[in-house]
């Protein structure tokens, strides 16, 4: 019997691929229209919870398509940040389609961090205007950086604001994004002023489950676009009714979530991000919708990009490989 093993990606490991933001909103894409046609199996994800709004969750996926099977076990501490440590840590997990066995494990915090910027632009793609030049950051974490990342793939971005509680994040995040892009980066003053000087709106905070939000009916211009990544955090229950279109990119999980405790004050979805990338509902319908995407993160955006993460460190001859 040949020896089995598999290959071990560290968090260094993973950023050394340096996967483009591009080729993760490509197969984001292709995995959410199978999603659509009923292609992809996904049950709704278990977690644990041993602290107030963290959580550790068990994320299972399988991808025929991209023959990707696997599981993600991901925790989030909104408290983290005070022990000098990230919010996003985890690990996933690979297996042959055909066996079962595992191949992979590797660190999850740069997946799931670019895969749920590239679930923003998917989502921008379908329900923002095209021409969208001015784009609102609020909340200057890692996630601010990946959501602008894949905003700035898509749209002709000119000027981006920047908004923060904690000014010397907000300074940081300011300081990196301009050696990054070629357009303005500028700070913003309070929420209010980023998000109502900006066409396309990304709220990245912690989530919580009993939030004090922040943007009001009115704030966000017609014919903006939000998302959410902080579920129902930052935006209040007039601000959401006000939406033309609210999408998610699963209607299951949005319920299950609902369920929990969450999103008390949110109209229920009109479409999932399947159901916009085959064209089974319409996105944007003019030029004057205000239109949100509340993503929660699923598996299959996991599973959509560790295989070819997997397929380019092997020919890079990156990481360790260990014993079954």
């Amino acid at each position: 019997m040949a020896e089995q093993r598999m290959l071990y990606l560290s968090r260094a490991d993973v950023e050394k691929v340096a996967l483009d933001m591009p080729t993760i909103l490509k197969l984001l894409e292709e995995a959410f229209k199978e999603k659509g046609n009923g292609k992809v199996e996904m049950p709704p994800k278990p977690g644990i919870h041993t602290m107030p709004d963290a959580f550790i969750h068990a994320m299972p996926a399988f991808i025929p398509s991209l023959h990707s099977a696997g599981i993600k076990w991901v925790s989030g501490y909104p408290e983290n940040f005070k022990r000098g440590l990230p919010y996003i840590t985890g690990l996933l997990i690979l297996n042959e389609d055909e066996t079962g066995i595992p191949y992979a494990v590797m660190d999850c915090t740069w997946i799931t961090a670019y895969r749920t910027g590239a679930a923003t632009g998917l989502a921008a793609k379908y329900l923002a205007r095209p021409n969208s030049e001015v784009a609102a950051i609020l909340a200057c974490g890692v996630q601010g950086r990946t959501n602008l990342e894949a905003l700035a793939s898509i749209f002709p971005l000119k000027r981006a604001y920047a908004y923060d509680i904690l000014p010397e994040v907000q300074a940081k995040f300011i300081t990196e994004m301009k050696k990054k892009f070629k357009f303005e980066i500028l700070p913003a003053k309070s929420p209010k002023e980023a998000v109502m000087a900006s066409d396309l709106v990304v709220t990245s905070g912690p989530i919580l489950k009993h939030p004090t939000p922040t943007i009001e009916k009115d704030w966000l211009k017609p014919g903006g676009f939000g998302s959410a990544v902080d579920f129902d955090s930052y935006w209040t229950g007039p601000a959401m009714a006000q939406m033309d279109r609210i999408s998610t990119d699963d209607h299951a999980q949005f319920e299950y979530y609902r369920e929990s405790g969450y999103f008390s004050q949110t109209p229920a979805p009109y479409a999932d991000l399947g159901q916009l990338a085959t064209g089974q509902k319409p996105g944007r319908g003019s030029d004057k919708e205000r239109n949100l995407a509340i993503n929660l993160g699923l598996a299959m955006d996991d599973m959509a990009i560790a295989p070819e993460i997997y397929r380019r460190a092997m020919a890079k001859e990156i990481g360790t490989w260990l014993p079954l």
